[in-house]
Formats: C-alpha cells, sequence, structure tokens
C-alpha cells in the first residue's frame, strides 16, 4: 500500500485564518509607507550574515521575541516552548501517491479548462529533522541537542565556519542559475525564430535543401519533452541491440522463448510519445488482496488482570487487550498518556457493545481504570511465541517460509496492459494500535479489521474479478482507467484511503519519479523570473502580495513545506503558509528561529539568517495587537500560493522547489569534480556532495542517540586492525630480529590508540567471537544433517573444534608474558608480513574515511536529499563517471526503484 498507517483524510476543513484560534487579529490590507520607514529604523543593519543558511540546530533556553520595541511597547520574552514534541525516527523513502492514482470519485474536483493546482503539501517529502531518542517517552518533551555553531561543524582548512564558506557556495550557485536560465530561454527563442524565419518546423524537418535532409536539433525541443538521453551536452546511449538469430544448430524449446520474453525489458524512458494523457492502462487483471490471518482466541489460562482478578472478556475486547499487551516493550508508545487514553477509551468501548468482562465466576467486573489493568500475562505470553519462532530450525523457517511465498505468489504480480508488473503491497493492513508519527493525537486508538465489504476493486472490464473470502463480498468493482490503483479501502482512524499501488521498479512508479524530476529540471527556465519578482513583491504595499513573496522566499531558501489547511481533529501540524505568531522568533538584525511541528508531527526547530526586508516583513506581519494563535501569512492560502506559482509554468508548485535545489545544487557540485584516489575516497567525496547539498537545502537532523555507540564500535575496529599490524611486526621480529635496526625501532612499537588495557579487553574480545562462529557453525551443520535426515554430530565434535579458541587463548596469555609474538602460517617470510600489512593499511584507511563520513553526517538526513531531491540519474552520473559501483550509493531496493535512471544516461547527462 502506498499510503502510510497514518495518512491524513483526504476532505479538509477550511483554512482557520487565525479566527479559530487565539485572538484572530488580521493584517492590514495594505502597508502604509511610514510603518516600513518606522521598521527600518529600529532594526540595526546586518553585518557579515549568510541569508539562505542554516545556522543552528540546538535548543536555546530563553528566547528574545522581537527585540525592538513596536509601536513603543517592548516585546515580552517568553521561555522556548515546551509544547513542541522532539522527533521520531521515519523511513527516509516513501512512494508518493499521486492524485491520478485515486478513484475519480475521491479526487479534487477542477473546473474544466483550468490548471489543475496540487494544493496539497509535500506528500512524497520526508520529513526534514529530528529522530527520537531511544527510551525516551513521547511525553517528556525536550529540545533537540546542542550542536556547534553551524550546526554542521567547522571547515577542516579553515577557521571559518563551513556555513559562511557554503553561504558564498550558494550565493554563486544561485547567479549560475540566473545565467543558465536565461541562456536556456534566449537558446529556445533563437530556435523559434529561426523555424519562424525559415518556416521550418518539426513536421516539416523531411524538407530537403541542397539534396541534403535536415535534421531537427534535440535543442529545439522543451525540456519537459526531452528524453534524457537526448539532452544536448550528452552522448546517446546505444538502442538494445536486436538478437542475432544462432545460426548454430541449436533448437529452441517454447520454456526458453518464454522465459526470453519475460525477460524483455521496456525501457519506457525511451519512449515517451505517449506523453501524460490521461489514460494509464487498456487492460489490468489482478488476483485482489490478501487478508491477515482471523483472531486466534488466547488460551484459557493466559488472561487479562484487573485490580489482581484476572478477567474473560468477548474476543473482540480481548484481541484489542491482546494489542496493548503483545508490545509492553514498546515502551515509549505503551507509557505515552495519550496512548494510554486513547487506547482505554476504544477499549473499554468494545467492552461495553460486547457484554463487559466477568470474573472466573460469571460475577460481572466493571473496568473503569487504566492503572488497574494488567497485561502483564499476555506479554508473556506473546513473547514466549515470539521466542519459540526465533528459537524454530533453519529448515523449520524455510519450510514456513516456502509455504507463505506460495499462498501469497499469485496476489505477487499483475497483468498491465499485457505485461507483467510487481505489485506494490497487496496485503490488507492487520488490525492494531495506530502509532503515527511524532505526539500525534490519535495514537493508541484500535485500528479495526478491514473487511471485504470495505474494499473497492480497479480491475479491467474485460479480466476476471477476484473472489472474496466465503461469504463475503467486495464494496464495488471498477474500472478505473485513469487510476493505478487497483484496491482501495477507507481506514477507521483519519478517514483515509488506501491504496493497493504497483511496486517502486514498476514502470508507472518510474514514470512519476521521473515526470517530478523533470518538472524540477523545468523550472531551470524560470527561476531567475520567480526569484527576481518575489525580490520585488518583498516590498510591495499590498500586504497580500508581500506575505506571498516572503513565503516563497521562505519556501526556496529554506526548503519549509508550504503547508495545509487542518481540521479540528487532525494533529496540529503547520507548514510556511500555516505559520502561526509563536512559530517564528525574531533575533534583531536578521535572525530568525523556528520552532513548530511539521509533516508527520516532526519537531522542525532550526535558527536562520535572513534578508533584512524579509526580517522587517515578518516583524510587520507579527505587528501587535497580533499575539499566539493568530496566523502569520494571515492572506495567503497553500492553494493560493500554488496557483500562483502555476503562472510561470504549468503544474509548479511549492514543493518542485524542493527537488530542483537540491538536484541543481548537487548537478554543480558534481560539474566541477575531478576525483583520483580509491574507490572509498571517492564515496566519501560524494557523500561531502551530498551532504553540502543536504545542508544548503536545510535537510537537517539531530544527532541520533546511538551515534557516539557506533562511533565507539567503528574506532574499536580501527584499534583492532593497527593491533593485527602490531602482531604481524612483532612476527617480523620473530622472523629477523635484525630489521629493527634496518626499518627503524619506531616501526615497532605500540601504536600510542593502544594500551595494555585495551589489548586484554580486545584478546578475550577475538576469543569470544571465535568461541561463537564455531558453535554457529556446528549448529547450522547439524541442522542441515537433521533436515536431510542424516545423523547429527555429537558434542564431542563441537569440544574438538572449540580448541581451536582455547589455543588462541593460550597464544595470548603467553605472548603478553614474554612480550613476544611468534611468526604463524606455512613457511612465513618478510616479505608475506609486508603484503599483510599493506592490506592492514588499506583496511584502515578506508574504515578512517567511514568514520569520517559517519561523522561528518551526524547531523544531516543524506537519505532525505539522495532519495527524494537529488535527481537520481546525477547519482548514476558520478557513478559512472568516477568508476565507482551504483551498488555503493543505491541499495538493491533503490536501484529497483531508479532502474529507469541507471540504464537512462550516461556520465555525460546533465540536470
Amino acid at each position: 500500500m502506498s499510503s502510510s498507517d497514518d495518512d491524513m483524510p483526504l476532505a479538509k476543513a477550511p483554512k482557520t485564518n487565525g479566527l479559530m484560534n487565539g485572538s484572530g487579529h488580521k493584517s492590514n490590507g495594505v502597508i502604509p509607507k511610514s510603518v516600513d520607514k518606522a521598521m527600518d529604523r529600529e532594526i540595526p543593519s546586518a553585518v557579515n550574515g549568510a541569508p539562505g543558511i542554516s545556522i543552528r540546530n540546538g535548543p536555546m533556553e530563553e528566547m528574545d521575541i522581537d527585540g525592538p520595541e513596536q509601536n513603543g511597547k517592548a516585546s515580552n520574552k517568553r521561555k522556548a516552548r515546551a509544547s513542541m514534541g522532539h522527533g521520531k525516527s521515519y523511513k527516509e523513502a516513501s512512494d508518493e501517491d499521486d492524485e491520478d492514482a485515486k478513484p475519480l470519485s475521491k479526487r479534487r474536483r477542477v473546473s474544466k479548462g483550468k490548471t489543475k493546482v496540487d494544493s496539497d503539501s509535500d506528500s512524497d517529502d520526508a520529513p526534514l529533522v529530528s529522530k527520537k531518542a531511544k527510551g525516551k517517552s513521547p511525553t517528556i518533551l525536550r529540545k533537540p541537542v546542542k550542536a556547534s555553531e553551524t550546526a554542521i561543524g567547522e571547515s577542516e582548512d579553515s577557521d571559518a565556519p563551513l556555513g559562511q564558506k557554503l553561504a558564498k557556495e550558494k550565493a554563486m550557485i544561485e547567479k549560475r542559475a540566473e545565467k543558465e536560465a536565461k541562456a536556456i530561454r534566449k537558446e529556445e527563442k533563437q530556435a523559434s525564430t529561426k523555424k519562424h524565419v525559415n518556416g521550418t518546423t518539426p513536421s516539416s524537418s523531411k524538407r530537403k535543401s541542397n539534396g541534403v535532409k535536415k535534421e531537427v536539433s534535440d535543442d529545439d525541443v522543451p525540456l519537459s519533452s526531452k528524453a534524457p538521453a537526448k539532452k544536448k551536452t550528452a552522448t546517446k546511449p546505444e538502442a538494445p541491440t536486436p538478437k542475432k538469430k544462432n545460426k548454430a544448430v541449436k533448437k529452441e524449446t517454447e520454456e526458453d522463448l518464454e522465459a526470453e520474453a519475460e525477460e524483455e525489458e521496456y525501457r519506457w524512458w525511451e519512449d515517451l510519445s505517449k506523453g501524460d494523457g490521461t489514460k494509464k492502462w487498456s487492460t489490468l487483471e489482478h488476483n485482489g488482496v490478501v487478508f491477515p490471518p482471523p483472531y486466534e482466541p488466547l488460551p484459557n489460562n493466559v488472561q487479562m488482570r484487573y485490580d489482581g482478578i484476572p478477567v474473560r472478556m468477548a474476543p473482540e475486547a480481548e484481541e484489542i487487550a491482546g494489542f496493548f499487551g503483545a508490545m509492553l516493550n514498546s515502551t515509549h508508545n505503551v507509557e505515552n498518556p495519550t496512548f494510554q487514553k486513547n487506547f482505554f477509551e476504544d477499549f473499554t468501548k468494545t467492552l461495553k457493545d460486547t457484554g463487559g468482562a466477568t470474573d472466573k465466576n460469571g460475577n460481572k467486573v466493571n473496568i473503569k481504570e487504566f492503572s488497574k489493568c494488567d497485561f502483564q500475562p499476555i506479554f508473556e505470553y506473546f513473547d514466549a511465541q515470539r521466542t519459540a519462532k526465533k528459537a524454530l530450525p533453519a529448515a523449520e523457517k524455510k519450510k514456513l517460509k516456502a509455504e507463505k511465498d506460495e499462498t501469497e505468489a499469485p496476489y505477487l504480480y499483475c497483468m498491465w496492459d499485457g505485461r507483467k508488473q510487481k505489485v506494490g503491497n497487496f496485503r490488507v493492513e492487520p488490525p492494531g494500535l495506530f502509532r503515527g508519527r511524532g505526539d500525534h493525537p490519535k495514537t493508541g486508538r484500535v485500528k479495526k479489521r478491514v473487511q471485504p465489504e470495505q474494499i473497492t476493486i480497479n480491475i479491467g472490464a474485460e479480466a476476471k474479478v477476484p473472489s472474496p473470502p466465503e461469504g463475503h463480498r467486495w464494496k464495488e468493482i471498477k474500472h478505473d482507467q485513469e487510476g493505478t490503483w487497483l484496491a482501495m479501502w477507507q481506514e477507521n482512524i483519519n478517514g483515509a484511503y488506501k491504496y493497493v499501488m504497483l511496486a517502486a521498479n514498476s514502470d508507472i512508479k518510474g514514470q512519476s519519479d521521473y515526470k517530478k524530476f523533470e518538472k524540477a529540471r523545468e523550472l531551470k527556465k524560470y527561476i531567475d523570473i520567480v526569484r527576481n519578482d518575489y525580490e520585488k513583491e518583498l516590498k510591495d504595499k499590498v500586504m497580500q502580495t508581500r506575505q506571498r513573496a516572503t513565503a516563497v522566499y521562505l519556501i526556496d531558501k529554506f526548503a519549509l513545506r508550504a503547508g495545509n489547511e487542518k481540521g479540528d481533529d487532525e494533529a496540529d501540524t503547520v507548514g510556511c503558509c500555516s505559520l502561526k505568531f509563536e512559530h517564528i522568533t525574531l533575533k534583531p538584525p536578521n535572525k530568525v528561529i523556528f520552532d513548530f511541528l511539521g509533516k508527520d508531527s516532526i519537531r522542525f526547530y532550526d535558527e536562520v539568517e535572513v534578508d533584512q526586508q524579509v526580517f522587517k516583513n515578518l516583524m510587520i506581519f507579527k505587528k501587535p495587537p497580533k499575539t499566539d494563535g493568530d496566523e502569520i501569512f494571515d492572506r495567503l492560502t497553500t492553494s493560493a500560493l500554488n496557483k500562483h506559482l502555476s503562472n510561470y509554468m504549468p503544474g509548479l508548485t511549492a514543493k518542485v522547489f524542493r527537488t530542483y535545489n537540491a538536484s541543481f545544487t548537487m548537478a554543480n557540485l558534481l560539474r566541477d569534480m575531478k576525483l583520483t584516489g580509491s574507490v572509498a575516497q571517492k564515496v566519501v567525496d560524494y557523500n561531502e556532495a551530498n551532504r553540502r547539498v543536504a545542508i544548503l537545502c536545510n535537510h537537517k537532523r539531530t544527532v541520533a542517540a546511538a551515534h557516539e555507540t557506533q562511533m565507539e564500535k567503528l574506532g574499536d575496529r580501527i584499534k583492532g586492525l593497527k593491533y593485527q599490524k602490531w602482531r604481524i611486526k612483532q612476527m617480523m621480529l620473530d622472523i629477523d630480529p635484525k630489521i629493527k635496526k634496518k626499518l627503524g625501532a619506531e616501526m615497532f612499537e605500540l601504536d600510542d590508540d593502544l594500551d595494555e588495557a585495551w589489548i586484554r579487553e580486545h584478546q578475550n574480545f577475538l576469543v569470544e567471537e571465535q568461541r561463537q562462529k564455531i558453535e554457529k557453525k556446528f549448529n547450522k551443520e547439524n541442522e542441515k544433517l537433521k533436515a536431510d535426515g542424516e545423523k547429527e554430530m555429537k558434542h564431542k565434535e563441537l569440544e574438538e573444534r572449540l580448541e581451536a579458541a582455547n589455543e588462541l587463548e593460550k597464544k595470548f596469555k603467553k605472548e603478553n608474558k614474554t612480550g613476544k609474538v611468534e611468526a604463524e602460517g606455512k613457511g612465513p617470510t618478510i616479505e608475506r608480513c609486508q603484503a599483510n600489512l599493506d592490506k592492514l593499511d588499506q583496511r584502515i584507511q578506508n574504515m578512517d574515511f567511514q568514520a569520517k563520513d559517519k561523522e561528518n553526517n551526524k547531523e544531516v538526513a543524506l537519505g532525505t536529499s539522495k532519495i527524494n531531491y537529488i535527481d537520481p540519474r546525477l547519482t548514476v552520473v558520478f557513478s559512472k563517471k568516477f568508476g565507482v559501483p551504483i551498488e555503493k550509493f543505491f541499495s538493491k531496493t533503490l536501484r529497483e526503484k531508479f532502474d529507469w535512471a541507471i540504464k537512462s544516461v550516461d556520465e555525460n547527462w546533465e540536470f
């Protein structure tokens, strides 16, 4: 299913514009010149500012709001808001639910003849910031950990903060963008004029001049219509070579031909002639969905206790109790008061509807207090089941998996216009407790079991409709050729519609990604006009125009989401257009602190420097009598903003800026790269470029709680390799004691990182590690013997194998006592030892690169940029240009998702 379990409802309540919260004060329609001049006098001039770059991502004990006096009144001070919960981890890669994937009845209506404007906030964007620390309850509210001045560390080769350097780099990139945009438009204008003068059009290109056929330049094709491999700076990829018939005497069987046809690749990115019509398919066949297994009641001896008394209840209520009991080890959920409250409300309601609870004698037990409920017996039962499942022999696990795979095999693929396409998630989500992201107000609510009567099937008119479970029926059968969904239903938590879609590596999903990045490429042509316009409008006397220009500035410079209208029962998340008075703190001369709950209730906290005109505008938008609850952009809506942007180019919305800025920045960084060195070094250099994109585009995160532990483990691995080097050097002395004088005594000294206590601990670790490997291999071999029906090895065999670990332990003890290391292996020589040292040096160097990379990226969300915002073709260009395997950047899942990018461009392609 493309939708996550906490998708928002389709229907949105009207935007409040500050009238339902706070005092309801609204900005004046026109800004008098006197107000502008007064603000100019109040705000001191900024010195050495770096507008457009985040300068910190840490907490402030106290914040100054609107430092200068306004209308003669001094601004109050307030503590940093504790109501903003800290962030929570999230999946970096999430697929976008396209508007055209939804049923016709569920889409936003657009008047005929008008361009449809997507007013939703970035549905495919991953959250910018903050991961939740493990073991912390969502109710313990805290700010992100304090970061360095730039929140990204200092630069290595200078005393200047990296943020200041990147600010200059960002300004340079924006100037280059302006230059390129003008060049593109000039080139198109010249091409258009030339066609007009010569009377030549693409359709008339067959005419000959001087007996020579005139070819149509690809430069005449608009960006949005170009295939990626046909860009003028790129080398056109070779077309698939037709397979020659083998002259050798070899008869191909029907199975061979079928397998070949099955593997034949449809390179849709080389055939964009179909355009973007509304009809997505002609024929569609699939087998429906897989339902979760029915509920199995708990054994009679496993019961929830209330006030110490075991109670019995109807299966519907017992199942809900089981949901809570099974997750007692998830403390950050079950200890959350909101989670407890919502669960208990739904649980007691179900109890009431199903006859309540009774004790062993059948007497009624009135369950009224959550604190008296004891779910421990249920937890112990499910925990024992989990442990038993993990302990199953490998052969048994393999058998169970094979049975499951066989059952689900018919649902894995569908036939889409005669082509076999993989289905994304064909499983109906099982019932359970809703968790949500961040501090979601509905966390803990019961997700009800989805019945076939709730599910609408989308399938071809001529195809066989899949049969529903026995005794049930489908809600509806549709033949919506404009939708890319196979099945849909509405869940009960947020009223969101869940869809069964094609997999991320399918043609349809690939085309969706392709269009997204091509839309960003199209913005290259107009970006200078957009920026020039909003910079002029920052001083417009009309409040609505000035608010709109300021919002576009923030969206462009700081990658803020546009924001969406919210209903009263939804999470209080905001974006740029829905920012309220309390979400922005102003620090003269030009610093702005953002502090609000963003998408998925993830906290966005950042301090940035802005242009002084923008700072002045925000002061005007916050001018008294506005107060907490009043909206900053009270004369602007997301839909109005996107409608305005669509005047520059069709389909331009606020979220396109995020993709454009990330991709264009990465393209500029890669353009000037001339790398040498090992693959590991090149990977670090790529990640450094990715990191700069993330910083420039404000894709921040707080340092993960496990970061220090991970760095310590990596440090220990490096020290372990250094210890191996020291032992090999001691072996060299054992082979030839004179070599110490020849190579110098310093070479054979113990590394400064290694002390005696650490060496003893590391030796114990190596011995224990070897023991575990021996035992694991022994058990695995025994399981295989058992599965094959052969006699298992006896425990004596294991003891004999463990002697190797015992010998290693004795060897270490002897080395510690004598201070000497005997040469190991058959025929050890100085040359072999030196070769081993060289290998270890390379491994240490690679790990040092990894450690540096990990430390540099601890506060930057690289995955967010690389997966959602940087055109994947740029990563492919880097891979091919510098000879780095694409596997170093894309996992198997991402390689399937971006298969179109990997196969459609060469090293000369440009964004």
